[in-house]
């Protein structure tokens, strides 16, 4: 079973939609996080070493996790899905985005 995180900024909207939409799938286990102070949930080490792949929103999500955390993500998959911070929890399109762009990663 594989360990998948979703990151964004701060954890409210896109990465906690994508840990909505798969988390009750039975081949991974997913979680997500966010690269603020303010988000729900902070990125830490703990959570990428436990991710066998990484999903961020933006590109600025990886540029923070190289800068913070290079040892933890070192080896590690890390995919830019390229989704703007345009959407609200749950969206319609979100879904349909993320679905589309995460679908051959998984």
């Amino acid at each position: 079973m594989k360990n998948v995180l979703f990151v964004c900024s701060r954890n409210k909207w896109r990465s906690l939609t994508a840990e909505t939409i798969y988390k009750n799938k039975s081949d991974f286990c997913v979680k997500s996080a966010g690269t603020e102070n303010s988000a729900r949930i902070k990125i830490n080490s703990k959570l990428l070493v436990w991710a066998d792949l990484i999903f961020v929103m933006e590109k600025h999500h990886k540029e923070k996790l190289i800068l913070n955390f290079r040892d933890e993500i070192q080896n590690k998959k890390i995919f830019i899905l390229e989704i703007p911070d345009v959407y609200k929890f749950m969206d319609k399109e979100l879904i349909d985005e993320i679905k589309m762009t995460v679908a051959g990663h998984l």
